[in-house]
């Protein structure tokens, strides 16, 4: 048997996602070029962003955070993934491994409330818009960030202190592409009961209240716009949502699928398609969702670009 802090065995193998040497290759080549794209989309999201005043309110502050927490999940999970990929050793330090994991429990978690934080901000715009700029206050996205960092560094504290309990045992192989919760515990050989109890009640209570935010935001935002008499104010303030909801529905839907459910569920094949989706897919997808369908960001890349002499003319 071997622990946390064994020296004659301190460490785990990533079995990964295929053995299959040509998959593996096209795996790598795709995962490679998804990294890539999350890379540049989210440093231009946030580049643009921070470059045009047209776009400094608490919309883009919110959306800002989020493209920095994707970047932080495509540098945690992929460059690994890919060396995995490519080379014979799919080796891991313990400390390596509970380090990973600490940062996807964190990022998981404080990305959460930051989608919540940005339906709330849609909910005030849209159905009390007259006092929008009193509501929102940079005090009050300050302390909404905050919260969200806060709540993931407690997630990911508490799990790691947890998981950093376990002894294992008959095999150091995790069946699975990263160090996630699921596949670790299998291993123990320890009760896990009162971990996984633990870990469901700090992750489950993070997606259940952010979820509950949303959910009950967007009643409200679909009943006033339903009020509304004009039809280009409805396809406005439903174009407005809809990049976001689309995020959500993927994100959320991927978590809770692989999440909340305990260690004896686990099902390698779907988890691990599940577990592609939100680490390694959706950093790459949401600054093509919220930039691709959004005119202001469009606009503000086109006047960023000709204040540094991309283009000469708006066309």
């Amino acid at each position: 048997m071997y622990s946390w802090n064994n020296t004659n065995l301190p460490y785990f193998i990533l079995v990964g996602l295929t053995d299959s040497g040509e998959l593996q290759l096209v795996l790598s080549l795709l995962f490679l070029l998804i990294y890539l794209i999350s890379v540049v989309g989210n440093l231009g999201m946030i580049s643009i962003i921070w470059l045009d005043h047209h776009l400094h309110t608490p919309m883009y502050f919110f959306l800002t955070h989020l493209s920095f927490l994707d970047l932080c999940y495509s540098n945690v999970i992929t460059p690994k993934t890919l060396v995995n990929l490519l080379t014979s050793s799919k080796n891991i330090s313990f400390v390596g491994c509970f380090t990973q994991l600490y940062f996807f429990v964190l990022l998981s978690a404080t990305e959460f409330f930051i989608l919540a934080s940005m339906v709330y901000d849609r909910y005030i715009a849209i159905c009390n818009p007259l006092h929008y700029q009193v509501i929102m206050s940079p005090r009050l996205c300050r302390a909404l960030l905050t919260g969200s960092y806060m709540v993931g560094f407690l997630d990911a504290t508490v799990n790691n202190l947890f998981m950093r309990r376990q002894d294992f045992c008959n095999s150091n192989k995790i069946h699975h592409f990263f160090c996630d919760t699921s596949p670790i515990l299998v291993l123990s050989c320890n009760d896990t009961y009162g971990t996984e109890m633990m870990i469901m009640l700090l992750g489950g209570s993070s997606i259940i209240i952010s979820l509950i935010i949303i959910c009950v935001s967007y009643v409200w935002i679909l009943l006033t716009i339903l009020k509304l008499s004009s039809t280009s104010g409805k396809q406005k303030a439903f174009s407005t949502c809809a990049s976001h909801l689309l995020g959500v529905t993927i994100f959320y839907g991927s978590i809770i699928f692989t999440y909340l459910k305990p260690k004896k569920s686990y099902l390698l094949g779907k988890d691990q398609v599940a577990s592609v989706f939100y680490t390694i897919v959706i950093p790459m997808l949401n600054p093509l969702i919220y930039s691709l369908r959004n005119k202001e960001v469009k606009n503000a890349f086109i006047r960023v670009m000709q204040k540094r002499g991309g283009f000469r003319q708006l066309k």
